[in-house]
């Protein structure tokens, strides 16, 4: 239903909670279930009682690590509310599941060292268009006034943060707010709904002056509105709700409300926001672009459950779903509903059907995936989003014990990945290793657990290999002969070789200088493949690169020659010849790119120098007020704890994507100790 004729939007809300980690947004879920009934009782995440972090990883973490979903009843209006986790590491789980909300909650606290983290939140929010508010929590334990706080909130937010409530403070203790837009004065009753009392003389002309300077932004875009106030006239009530409401959906603006989810206050002002303010299915679906009809299904998140099979946790955005209905995705693969399931963390209930703003989990949905739409109409679907994958800043090699169990480890590992995107493995030829990728030191912590947890699968992980490589200095010239006679045909190949260095990048290049046929053109080619198999495994123990061989010179002879001879001869050349050609170790040296919050700046420029890395220069990050970005090369053999420390350095904001750029000579005690250990490990 439109919102600018002043009526709520109906059907079903789907609400996402977020902020930065341990803003509290676990315990304003649990909260929001108990004031509407949806639980008997409020859990703690101490107690490891809460509806969300039901999964054995979060619990064990006391955070959340994957996205929770909870659908309630509020004032006979249906709610599902998404508890996205706060940690950077997790963040790819709630990239799809925004795009299916009609607003998001951002939990925060009166703390303006965790400033940073909200940017990054609000920041994601603006690139999708997703309406918000901001609720303040824990205004219980903060002694600054959420006025106060907006000043250290907005450099955060490129939307004008819009204070819809006071504080009623008794001493240094908020004891009720005061509503902007009501006009009305509230105490708290803990895990009560607030009682109405007069308000208080000493708050009065604050009151009026907070509410004009909400009255004023919302002016901003309301010529009538700023007429009226230009007037001194005071505006219908309604009208004021009408434009917090249009606004929010629009995006002009991020009402702010405060209290403490640990103690239920605030939570039915919350709930009344919601309600009347933010917009709903038919918003949500003109923000993605659909103009379609029938139905058509979002997949915000996708879970692999020990027993049930694979659930997928979907927004409709219109039509209808039920048991049996048969959805086609992006390339026109069909796939069946078996079962169609609202959830309550981790326990889903069976329900007979879900309609257009439903937010549910749909069974057995085998081909779709994440972020993917999907829809009745046979063919191929048109997506209304492209989901961006966040690429691995970290990553472990995995193995298992037992060879036999390698498949059951992949399919274990792509199952782990259609949950959470961001996370990746590669198959490294260069180290011959399987590759876990992913956000953090948690991220693939928690990823090793579910292996084995959730599919029974035991992995080793160890540091991943460097892909050193090796070259030469100095061009020598060299035979190689194999002779070996036993009885009948013998073996007889005869190569002389010129050997000499290339340009950093240029490979392997090989040629001949043959006169007078001294090594038969059928021959020529099996000398070059066994030097190709030569060189992965170079005198100093790994890959040659950058180098060239002219073969110049040789014999044959017309009975024992033959390929595999040839072959020898030049595997023996290369042998005999490579460690006289002053062999030098290769590093890879990546391109970095460091976001992190200005104020960390220098802090990050001693950890890039610290891990011998080359400045390259830094700025201001494009779009992002308050950051920069620090450019520099860096050994990718330095890189693995890089995003520890850079956490550490930035209190867990700061980021940074990589590249292969070049290979560079490592000499020295360094370079020592990597052939010494290449030398142990093939002992």
């Amino acid at each position: 239903m439109d919102q600018s004729n002043g009526r709520r939007p109906s059907g079903s809300r789907c609400v996402a909670l977020v902020g930065p980690y341990l803003s509290g947004k676990t315990t304003l879920l649990e909260a929001i279930l108990f004031h509407t009934g949806a639980i008997p009782r409020q859990g703690k995440v101490a107690e490891r009682s809460t509806v969300g972090d039901s999964a054995p990883e979060a619990r064990a973490h006391g955070m959340s690590v994957e996205l929770n979903a909870a659908t309630t009843t509020y004032l006979g209006d249906s709610y599902t509310f998404l508890d996205c986790p706060g940690s950077i590491e997790f963040t790819q789980d709630q990239r799809a599941a925004l795009l299916g909300a009609d607003v998001a909650i951002v939990v925060c606290e009166a703390d303006d060292k965790k400033a940073p983290a909200l940017q990054l939140i609000l920041k994601q929010l603006d690139e999708i268009g997703l309406p918000r508010m901001l609720f303040i929590n824990k205004v219980d334990k903060s002694d600054s006034a959420p006025r106060d706080v907006l000043e250290w909130l907005q450099p955060a937010s490129s939307k004008p943060l819009i204070l819809r409530q006071l504080p009623i403070m008794k001493g240094s203790i908020v004891t009720g707010f005061v509503d902007l837009a009501l006009e009305r004065a509230f105490v708290y009753q803990e895990h009560l709904e607030s009682k109405l009392i007069d308000m208080p003389q000493d708050m009065a002309e604050l009151e009026k002056s907070q509410r004009f300077a909400m009255l004023e932004k919302l002016a901003d875009h309301d010529d009538e509105l700023m007429e009226q106030l230009l007037s001194d006239m005071e505006p219908p009530r309604d009208r004021v709700f009408s434009d917090l409401s249009r606004e929010l959906a629009e995006g002009y603006i991020t009402p702010v409300l405060f209290g403490s989810a640990e103690h239920g206050t605030g939570i039915e002002r919350l709930m009344k926001a919601l309600r009347h303010e933010a917009p709903g299915i038919a918003e949500t679906a003109k923000r993605l672009g659909y103009k379609g009809n029938g139905t058509t299904v979002q997949v915000l998140k996708t879970f692999h459950t020990a027993h049930g099979g694979k659930l997928s946790l979907s927004r409709i955005l219109s039509g209808e779903v039920t048991d049996g209905t048969v959805l086609h995705g992006a390339s026109g693969q069909d796939s069946r509903v078996a079962g169609v399931f609202t959830l309550m963390g981790s326990t889903p209930a069976k329900v007979q059907k879900a309609a257009a703003g439903d937010t549910v989990a749909l069974g057995r949905l085998d081909a779709a995936k994440t972020g993917e739409t999907l829809s009745t109409t046979k063919g191929s679907t048109p997506q209304l989003v492209k989901l961006a994958t966040t690429p691995g800043v970290y990553g472990l090699a995995i193995s298992v014990s037992d060879r036999k169990d390698e498949v059951k480890l992949t399919s274990a590992i792509a199952k782990l990945v259609e949950e959470d995107p961001s996370l990746s493995l590669e198959h490294n030829h260069d180290t011959h290793e399987m590759v876990l990728w992913g956000q953090g030191e948690m991220h693939l912590r928690v990823a090793l657990e579910k292996l084995q947890g959730k599919f029974g699968v035991h992995a080793q992980s160890r540091p991943r290999r460097i892909a050193y490589k090796e070259t030469i200095r100095k061009p020598i010239q060299v035979r190689g002969r194999h002779k070996k006679q036993s009885g009948g045909h013998g073996q007889y190949g005869d190569v002389v070789v010129e050997i000499a260095p290339l340009p950093r990048g240029s490979g392997f290049v090989f040629s001949d200088s043959i006169t007078g046929g001294v090594v038969p053109k059928q021959y020529i080619p099996a000398v070059e493949q066994g030097i190709r198999e030569w060189m992965g495994h170079g005198p100093l123990g790994f890959p040659v690169v950058d180098f060239s061989v002219n073969l110049s010179d040789g014999s044959y002879h017309d009975v024992d020659s033959s390929e595999m001879a040839f072959k020898t001869a030049a595997r023996i050349a290369m042998t005999d010849g490579m460690p006289q050609c002053s062999p030098v170790l290769l590093e890879p040296i990546v391109a970095v790119e460091i976001h992190v919050p200005s104020d960390a700046t220098s802090r990050v420029n001693q950890i890039v120098t610290g891990h011998r890395g080359q400045l390259l220069g830094y700025d201001g990050r494009e779009g992002w007020p308050g950051w920069d970005t620090v450019k520099a090369h860096m050994p990718e053999s330095e890189m693995a704890s890089l995003i520890i420390e850079l956490r550490s350095a930035t209190s867990g904001v700061g980021t940074f994507t990589f590249t292969l750029d070049h290979m560079a000579e490592l000499t020295g005690r360094a370079a020592e100790q990597v052939v010494a250990s290449r030398r142990a490990e093939a002992a």
